[in-house]
């Protein structure tokens, strides 16, 4: 047998192996599980800062253009700038409360109401001078009634699972 192929042998016994113990496999999972949560948190907390950055020099550069003192954007975008940042920080809590612990309804409550928040910039940012305005508002309408609805009932469930 050749030299090279002896190696390559050993290693795919290996592989083989440790794919056969699950309670390796599970383990060697939840390790990159762990490092692909960190990894995302990471990069969350860099659009959550840039976004922060953005928002200031916005505001920063509308607030001392003539005339000075008051907003040359509609409040409308400027509330659309706020409430970006704020989604942000909803799913960077989400992620970290992923870390922290592993239990899934509430990770689920977390990520209901980071919806509901996602759904209430986009009705404060909505144009109301388009066509299709009172579709869109009756869609968001019922994802508002689907998502509270949901939200009652782990928040429900929730409570009566701690002791």
């Amino acid at each position: 047998m050749r030299r090279w192929l002896q190696p390559l042998i050993l290693f795919w016994q290996q592989v083989l192996i440790f794919l056969q113990d699950n309670q390796q496999f599970l383990q060697f999972l939840s390790q990159i599980e762990g490092i692909a949560t960190r990894v995302l948190a990471i990069g969350m907390l860099l659009v959550v800062v840039v976004a922060i950055v953005d928002l200031g020099r916005i505001l920063t550069i509308d607030l001392l253009t003539p005339p000075l003192g008051q907003f040359n954007l509609q409040l409308v975008k400027i509330f659309g700038l706020f409430l970006n940042v704020l989604v942000a920080l909803e799913i960077l809590e989400n992620i970290t409360a992923y870390l922290k612990t592993h239990v899934s309804s509430q990770i689920v409550e977390l990520v209901i109401v980071t919806s509901l928040i996602a759904i209430a910039r986009k009705i404060i940012i909505l144009d109301i001078d388009q066509p299709e305005t009172v579709a869109k508002l009756l869609g968001l309408a019922i994802a508002i009634l689907a998502l509270s609805a949901s939200y009652w009932i782990v928040r429900r469930l929730n409570y009566r699972r701690r002791p």
